[in-house]
C-alpha cells in the first residue's frame, strides 16, 4: 500500500508548535488536497513526512514505513517543494540525468518524463533561462522520474499558464486513476475544487478537516435555489405556504432559502405553476475554506 499515515504527529520550533498532534491518512487512487492559511503547518509537515527535518513526537509514515527508510526513495516517493531547487548552471536533461544516477533508474526515463511534462523541446537548455512556469514542469518531471506510487506537491500550478494548469490537472487526475496517492497543498481554492476528490484542512499546525470535497463544501451550505418563472405570483404564494420566501435576484431571477431544487420543482409541479429555469446554488469551496478557518490563521491582515 502507498497510503501516507500521519500518526499524533508533532514538530517544535523552539516555544512554537508548527505541527500539533497531527493525524490523518491519505489514500490511493484519489487527489487529496491539502490546504491551510500561511503557517498552518503543511509544509511542516510535508518536510516532516520526507524525513527533511525531524519530529518532536509522533509518525510519519508512507507504506508503513519512514520514507528516509527507503532503499529507492525516488522510486517510492516523487517530490514537487521548491520548483527553484534545481542548479541554474545544469540543463533539463543533465538534471535529470543525475537525479537518474543517483536513484538507479534507467537513464531512458528521463526522455519519458521529458516528453510527459512537455519538456523535451528545452532539454537541453541551462535551467537558469527557464521561467518559474518551466521550472514547475522540470520539477514535476523529477517528482515522476522513478515512476513513484505517492506524489508530494506543493503548489504545482505555480507560474503555470492557463494551457499548463488544465495539463496538471488532467495529470494529477491520470496518476491518482493509475492508483497512486496524490497530495496536493495549493492556496488556489478554484484550483483545488477542479481537481480534489478529498481534502485536509490545517490550522495552527491541528487538523480542521478530513472530507470529500462534495462532503466539505455541503457542510458548510444552506440549501438555496435560484429559479425563473412565469407566474411569480402564484410561485411566492406556494411557497409562503409552505414556509419559504422568495426573494429577488437579479434579471428576472429569484432565490429561496432553506430549499433544494428537486423539492421545490415537484412542488411547483403539483400546483401547475411554470418554471423555466431552477438550479441548487451552493457556497462555493473557497467560502466553505474560509468560514472555517477565519479563526485558524497564524497570519492575518489588520483591520
Amino acid at each position: 500500500m502507498n497510503s501516507i499515515e500521519i500518526r499524533e504527529l508533532t514538530k517544535d520550533y523552539g516555544a512554537t508548535r508548527a505541527v500539533d498532534h497531527l493525524t490523518f491518512t491519505v489514500r490511493p487512487g484519489l487527489v487529496t488536497g491539502f490546504l491551510g492559511p500561511n503557517g498552518a503547518g503543511k509544509s511542516t509537515t510535508m518536510r516532516l513526512l520526507l524525513g527533511l527535518d525531524r519530529a518532536t513526537s509522533g509518525t510519519a509514515t508512507i507504506g508503513g514505513r519512514r520514507f528516509v527508510d527507503s532503499p529507492a526513495p525516488l522510486r517510492q516517493v516523487g517530490a514537487l517543494l521548491d520548483a527553484q531547487a534545481a542548479h541554474g548552471g545544469r540543463t533539463a536533461r543533465n538534471h535529470l540525468r543525475i537525479l537518474a544516477a543517483t536513484n538507479r533508474i534507467p537513464v531512458a526515463r528521463v526522455e519519458e518524463v521529458l516528453e510527459r511534462t512537455g519538456m523535451a523541446p528545452a532539454a537541453k537548455r541551462r535551467i537558469k533561462t527557464f521561467s518559474l512556469g518551466m521550472r514547475q514542469r522540470l520539477g514535476i518531471a523529477a517528482a515522476l522520474l522513478g515512476d513513484p506510487g505517492v506524489l508530494l506537491l506543493d503548489e504545482p500550478t505555480n507560474g503555470l499558464d492557463p494551457e499548463g494548469i488544465i495539463w496538471i490537472r488532467r495529470l494529477m487526475r491520470e496518476l491518482a486513476a493509475e492508483g497512486r496517492t496524490v497530495l496536493v497543498s495549493s492556496h488556489l481554492m478554484s484550483e483545488t475544487a477542479a481537481l480534489a476528490d478529498h481534502l485536509i484542512v490545517m490550522g495552527k499546525g491541528k487538523l480542521l478537516a478530513d472530507s470529500p470535497l462534495e462532503g466539505f463544501i455541503d457542510a458548510r451550505s444552506t440549501p438555496r435555489v435560484r429559479l425563473r418563472t412565469s407566474d411569480p405570483s402564484r410561485m411566492r404564494a406556494m411557497l409562503a405556504r409552505e414556509g419559504f420566501e422568495m426573494a429577488t435576484a437579479d434579471q428576472g431571477h429569484w432565490t429561496v432559502e432553506g430549499i433544494r431544487a428537486e423539492r421545490l420543482g415537484t412542488m411547483a409541479a403539483s400546483e401547475g405553476i411554470p418554471v423555466l429555469e431552477l438550479a441548487d446554488e451552493r457556497t462555493s469551496l473557497e467560502q466553505a475554506y474560509l468560514d472555517l478557518t477565519a479563526d485558524h490563521a497564524r497570519h492575518s491582515a489588520i483591520r
